[in-house]
């Protein structure tokens, strides 16, 4: 099973969580893609830009945040973290 947790930070508090479990025999990259959109769906937020230094983090420690530079619309927190939990 692969799960996926999702924050939302604001003045370093974490304002919104969740997990997202996938079960399908997607690829790794897939999941990672259909979760961000879940949890995108879930905060109502726009579906952040991967930034190459995004996935330089994310390949090194399997957890990414995204700030206001990867957002296009303005968001009301500091940062969105994307965290793999188990796969």
């Amino acid at each position: 099973m692969f799960r996926l947790w999702g924050k939302e930070f604001k003045d370093n508090r974490m304002l919104k969580d969740t997990v997202i479990c996938d079960e399908t025999d997607d690829t790794r990259t897939h999941k990672i893609f259909n979760a961000l959109d879940q949890i995108c769906y879930e905060f109502d937020l726009s579906k952040p830009i991967w930034l190459d230094s995004t996935i330089a983090e994310f390949k090194r420690h399997a957890k990414a945040r995204f700030y206001q530079d990867n957002f296009v619309d303005s968001i009301d927190f500091d940062y969105l973290e994307i965290q793999v939990i188990e796969e």
